[in-house]
């Protein structure tokens, strides 16, 4: 994945995060950061490596979809 897609992907997910309750949060803080769970989510995702983007994008989204309903 190139860095403009990267960044992308990363400014994607901050945005959906934010959209969701701190419970999803410390979900997604749990999946990806699980050593440091005190740490900002935006830290979270700029400390992602690239190719877990792609899943927690769809996690994400999905997590958005569940909480319309």
């Amino acid at each position: 994945m190139n860095n403009q897609l990267q960044e992308f992907a990363r400014r994607e997910l901050k945005d959906g995060l934010a959209k969701l309750p701190e419970s999803n949060q410390l979900r997604f803080k749990r999946m990806y950061s699980h050593k440091d769970l005190d740490k900002p989510i935006d830290d979270v995702v700029d400390s992602m490596d690239y190719d877990k983007l792609d899943w927690a994008m769809q996690q994400v989204q999905r997590s958005i979809d569940k909480e319309k309903r």
